[in-house]
C-alpha cells in the first residue's frame, strides 16, 4: 500500500478555511480580532502539516512523533506507547511490513493521552499479520481518521492514519520481541516512520 502524496493530512481544509474565510471581514471590523483568525487558521494549517519520512532499513520504527510514554508487557507481547503533544507531527506511520486483518473503532473517554486512564479513551486497535497498532484520542482530540481497511498492505513507514489535536499512538510488537530487542525507554523523543524502536538483537 502506497501512502497519500499530500503535504497537509485530510481535515486540514475544513479546520482551516472558517478562521482564514473569517479573517478579512474581522480584519476590516475588528483587526485583532482578524489577526486571531488569521494566526488560528496557520496555526490549524501547520499543526495538519505531513512531511515525507525516510524509513530505515529494518527494525521496528515508531508509529508517531513524540515522546514514549509507555513500554509495558501485555499478553505475552509488548506494548511500546508515543504521546503527542500539540507541537507534534500528528500523521501516523507504519511501524512494520504487514496486511491489516481489522481496524476495529471502540468509543471511550477522552482522559489526556499521557495518562494511564487514556487506555479507556477512544481508539482504533488495527491488527496486523504481523503486529498491531493503536490510534488513541486525547482529551482534545476527538478525530481519529485511520486509513487502513482489512487487507491492505503496508510497508515500514508508510502513512496509516492521523489524529486531531493531541493523541497517543502505539505498537504492538510481535511476540518473539523481548525488552532485550528495545531501543527506547519512556522519555525518548522519536520520530514517526525514522526512529528504531525495537531490532532484533538474534
Amino acid at each position: 500500500m502506497t501512502g497519500p502524496s499530500f503535504s497537509l493530512a485530510p481535515g486540514a481544509r475544513r479546520f482551516a478555511l472558517p478562521p482564514l474565510v473569517a479573517a478579512l471581514p474581522l480584519a476590516i471590523v475588528a483587526p485583532p480580532l482578524g489577526a486571531l483568525a488569521l494566526a488560528l487558521g496557520g496555526f490549524v494549517i501547520w499543526f495538519f502539516r505531513d512531511p515525507e519520512r525516510t524509513p530505515p532499513p529494518n527494525g521496528v520504527v515508531a508509529p508517531a512523533d513524540g515522546r514514549v510514554s509507555v513500554v509495558r508487557e501485555e499478553d505475552d507481547c509488548l506494548r511500546v506507547g508515543v504521546f503527542m503533544n500539540v507541537t507534534d507531527v500528528h500523521v501516523l506511520r507504519a511501524p512494520m511490513d504487514g496486511t491489516v486483518e481489522t481496524a476495529t473503532h471502540r468509543p471511550g473517554a477522552h482522559r489526556p493521552a499521557f495518562t494511564k486512564d487514556s487506555d479507556r479513551n477512544e481508539r482504533v486497535d488495527v491488527t496486523l499479520d504481523t503486529h498491531g497498532v493503536s490510534m488513541i484520542a486525547g482529551w482534545f482530540a476527538r478525530r481519529i481518521y485511520p486509513y487502513l481497511t482489512a487487507g491492505d498492505e503496508v510497508a515500514r513507514g508508510d502513512r496509516i492514519g492521523h489524529i486531531a489535536f493531541g493523541s497517543r499512538a502505539d505498537v504492538r510488537l510481535p511476540a518473539e520481541y523481548d525488552r532485550d530487542d528495545l531501543l527506547v525507554s519512556e522519555g525518548d523523543k522519536v520520530r514517526a516512520g525514522e526512529t528504531v524502536v525495537a531490532l532484533r538483537s538474534r
